[in-house]
C-alpha cells in the first residue's frame, strides 16, 4: 500500500480576490509564504475552501503552477479533483497536468446521491486512473450523501493508492469506527477545525484546516502537542478557538476565514457569486475575538 504523507496541519487554501473580482496572485504567494513559515505540514489546493467551482481553467492552472512553485518540494501538496460524474473525474486524472502535485483530494458525488455501492465502484475507478495517493472526501453537509465507514475501509482495503479519508461528518463515532477497523498503513485526517482535537485523541494524523489560514502557528502547535501525548495544553488552545471556530461558519466557508484574513490585513474581503462576504455583525464579532486572542 502506498504511505500516505498528508498529516499534521494541512492548509484549506482560499483563493484572494482583487476588489474587481480577479485572482490576487501576489496577496496568494504573501499568503502561502506565511503559512510555510508558521507551521503548515502540507497544502490542500483547489478544493471548497478556494471557491473552485467559480475559477477558470487557467485560473486554477495559475494557482497550482504558482503554489507549486512557492512550496519547491518543501512539504507535500494535495489538488481537488473530484465531482459527480465519474468518467469525468476519470479523464481529468488522465489528461490533467498534475506535475508537482503529491497527491488528490477527491469529494463524494454531490448531487446525484449515489448508494454505498455507487460510492465504492466511484472511487474504485478514481484510483485506477491516477498512480497518486488519494484523499477521499466526506462531507455530507455539502454533497447530500454520508460514505460509512464500512464503505470506507472497503476502499482502503481494495485499493492501494487510496490513503486516507477527509472525515467532515461530524460523527465522532463514524471515526472511531474508521479507525478502529482501517489497514494499518491508511490514515484519517480531520476535515472540521472545531473537532480536530477529539478526533486527533481518537487516531486522526491531522487536520485540513479553513482556520489555518489565518492562524497557522497556533493550531500546528496544538497538533504537534497531542502528537506527543501532550494533552493539557492541547485542549487550552482548542478551548481559546471555540468561539472562533462557531463563528468561522456561520455565514458560510470561506466567508469567514476571509474576513478574518481581511481583519488581519492579508487580503481583500472579496468572495464570488454566488457566495458573499460575512455579514457586518459577525465580522465585528470576529474582530472583537481577534483582540481578546491578541491576534
Amino acid at each position: 500500500m502506498v504511505q500516505n504523507i498528508f498529516k499534521g496541519l494541512g492548509i484549506a487554501l482560499i483563493t484572494p480576490f482583487k476588489e474587481d473580482g480577479s485572482v490576487d496572485y501576489d496577496a496568494l504567494k504573501r499568503l502561502v509564504q506565511y503559512q510555510l513559515d508558521n507551521g503548515a505540514d502540507f497544502f490542500c489546493i483547489l478544493a471548497t475552501t478556494g471557491e473552485t467551482p467559480t475559477l477558470t481553467l487557467d485560473e486554477k492552472k495559475r494557482i497550482k503552477d504558482l503554489v507549486v512553485d512557492i512550496v519547491q518540494a518543501r512539504v507535500p501538496i494535495l489538488m481537488g479533483c473530484g465531482g459527480f460524474n465519474t468518467a469525468a473525474v476519470v479523464e481529468e486524472l488522465k489528461t490533467g497536468d498534475f506535475k508537482g502535485i503529491d497527491g488528490i483530494l477527491s469529494v463524494c458525488p454531490y448531487y446525484n446521491k449515489p448508494s454505498q455501492e455507487g460510492l465504492y465502484q466511484h472511487f474504485k475507478a478514481i484510483a485506477a486512473a491516477t498512480q497518486l495517493p488519494v484523499v477521499l472526501y466526506n462531507v455530507p453537509g455539502r454533497t447530500g450523501i454520508n460514505m460509512t465507514a464500512e464503505t470506507t475501509v472497503r476502499l482502503a482495503r481494495d485499493c492501494r493508492n487510496i490513503v486516507a479519508i477527509k472525515e467532515a461528518s461530524g460523527k465522532l463515532e463514524q471515526v472511531d469506527e474508521i479507525i478502529k477497523n482501517k489497514p494499518r498503513d491508511f490514515d484519517v485526517i480531520s476535515g472540521d477545525d472545531a473537532l480536530t482535537f477529539p478526533m486527533v485523541s481518537c487516531g486522526a494524523v491531522g487536520v485540513i484546516s479553513v482556520i489555518g489560514n489565518a492562524l497557522p502557528k497556533e493550531f500546528s502547535k496544538m497538533i504537534r502537542l497531542q502528537m506527543r501525548g501532550e494533552y493539557d495544553p492541547a485542549r487550552k488552545i482548542h478551548h481559546r478557538f471555540i468561539d472562533l471556530f462557531s463563528l468561522l461558519f456561520v455565514d458560510g466557508n470561506p466567508a469567514g476565514v476571509k474576513a478574518m484574513l481581511h481583519e488581519m490585513g492579508f487580503i481583500e474581503n472579496v468572495l464570488r457569486l454566488p457566495l458573499v462576504p460575512m455579514r457586518i455583525q459577525n465580522m465585528q464579532r470576529m474582530s472583537d475575538i481577534l483582540k481578546e486572542l491578541k491576534i
